[in-house]
């Protein structure tokens, strides 16, 4: 699985270091940096909506405070964890 987190100017500004914080973190805890790779890039488009996240090919919009719900729901659950 490839997760993408966006850094771009207005994801920065939104918080996307501490998405990308919990999001380590967790792979961490989990056991899961070798079921996923995990990347940083510039705007995905995705501007207006929150901070960009992206699984595969689709884009979802996080916060700071929905980042662990999205990992369980989303990330976790595609690994059948």
């Amino acid at each position: 699985m490839t997760l993408t987190i966006c850094i771009g100017s207005s994801c920065h500004l939104k918080g996307s270091k501490k998405v990308a914080q919990t999001f380590e973190r967790l792979i961490e805890e989990n056991n899961l940096k070798d079921k996923i790779e995990f990347h940083a890039t510039f705007c995905m488009g995705n501007c207006q909506k929150g901070i960009s996240v992206g699984i595969d090919d689709k884009v979802y919009s996080v916060t700071p405070e929905t980042a662990e719900d999205f990992f369980a729901k989303e990330v976790l659950a595609r690994l059948g964890k």
